[in-house]
């Protein structure tokens, strides 16, 4: 899934909308340290009170936010495990009657806390629906397509929440117009921030991929790999950050350690590029670079003496995989830092070749090209000829 394709479908989590209905929502509330399901409750979800609704409606939205291959993932499901994920969520969304949906989903949360404890209670909260996509916009000459010509997919998505218990407080009863103490013992669920979750099936260009999940991380760069491989029974994955921390680490094995600004510049520039036009086209699958395209961008930014075996040969030994492939989109950074002991900066990638660290009278400077004036808490700086 893209960007595009997630986007597409949390928008649609909105009350009274018809291009997504959900069935059910299915709550069950998980005790700390023994994983004991103390109780749970399927009901629809026009049933409950409408600001109940909302509430659950910003927590499966929660779910479906946050940077790809980075807080959310699309997982392959491994073809080799028994009892398998696949199969239970696969054969959920053929069931018809809501108890048999049910068993589905208490054998997913007995898998769950069959692997972690946590040391508060949870509640994992199950949605089926069906998601609905036009095939087409509505032709206002002939009024053929919108809403009359719809993709139909059906769909579950789950949200692990946790618990916590309230503290005592004060309160003032407007009522009574007494200040009286809060003893409640109710715990309160935090929706707002979801442990973990998933959507299956995965969508791409609209069509539902039951071969693949969507992962959501509680934070980012952080996925929970116990979760992944034992739970969802899917393929380890790498996050954007580990990726681009690989990334950096081949480019210093290819370049050396010391390296003109302008050719950091020029790398990030041409990947940069790659991202722009691949979104520019609207193409569905992010753009990757294998040892080739590094062997070509490192050559196009100025670096000497680049060919495919010392490229190669990086690769083996950083990630000792000569066939692997960087997603473009998590190696370019929103920012670079540059620190020293008397300043850090922090600026644009594409500004990078605006920077160049020289000697000047026997000592190290950074000298920083800028296209306009300098203000310094409000005060314009004069400039200096040297």
């Amino acid at each position: 899934m893209n960007k595009k394709d997630i986007a597409n479908i949390r928008k649609q989590f909105k009350l009274d909308n018809y291009l997504l209905k959900i069935q059910e929502i299915f709550n069950v509330y998980v005790k700390k340290e023994s994983g004991e399901i103390y109780h749970y409750v399927s009901q629809p979800l026009e049933l409950m009170e409408q600001e109940t609704q909302e509430l659950f409606l910003k927590n499966f939205k929660k779910v479906l936010t946050g940077p790809l291959d980075g807080k959310l993932f699309e997982l392959k499901f491994r073809g080799d495990a028994e009892e398998s994920t696949q199969r239970v969520l696969f054969e959920s969304l053929q069931a018809e009657e809501t108890e048999e949906w049910i068993e589905y989903m208490l054998e997913m949360v007995r898998k769950m806390y069959a692997h972690t404890v946590y040391e508060f209670d949870t509640v994992v909260t199950f949605v089926r629906g069906e998601y609905r996509k036009q095939t087409r916009k509505r032709d206002l000459e002939s009024e053929e397509g919108g809403d009359d010509e719809v993709y139909s997919s059906p769909f579950i998505l789950c949200s692990l929440n946790k618990t916590n218990q309230p503290k005592k407080s004060l309160t003032f009863d407007y009522i009574e117009k007494e200040f009286r103490s809060n003893n409640s013992i109710d715990p309160i669920i935090h929706l707002d921030s979801p442990l973990s979750g998933f959507l299956f099936p995965a969508f791409n260009d609209n069509a539902a991929d039951v071969n693949h999940i969507l992962y959501c991380s509680g934070k980012v760069n952080q996925p929970d790999i116990t979760f992944i491989e034992d739970v969802l029974n899917c393929e380890e994955i790498m996050t954007a950050q580990e990726d681009k921390d690989s990334f950096e680490l081949i480019l210093k094995e290819v370049m050396g350690e010391k390296v003109d600004s302008r050719v950091i510049s020029n790398v990030y520039e041409e990947i940069d590029k790659m991202v722009q036009d691949n979104e520019e086209n609207e193409e569905s699958e992010s753009p990757k670079l294998d040892s080739r395209d590094i062997e070509r961008i490192l050559t196009v930014s100025g670096v000497e003496n680049v060919d495919a075996p010392k490229v190669e040969h990086a690769l083996k030994s950083v990630l000792d995989d000569e066939k692997h492939e960087f997603k473009a989109s998590s190696l370019v950074p929103k920012s670079i830092n540059i620190n020293t002991k008397i300043a850090d900066v922090s600026i644009n990638p594409k500004d990078l070749k605006n920077v160049k660290y020289i000697m000047y009278q026997g000592k190290r400077c950074l000298l920083l090209e800028v296209d306009d004036d300098v203000i310094v808490e409000g005060f314009r700086l004069e400039s200096e000829l040297l």
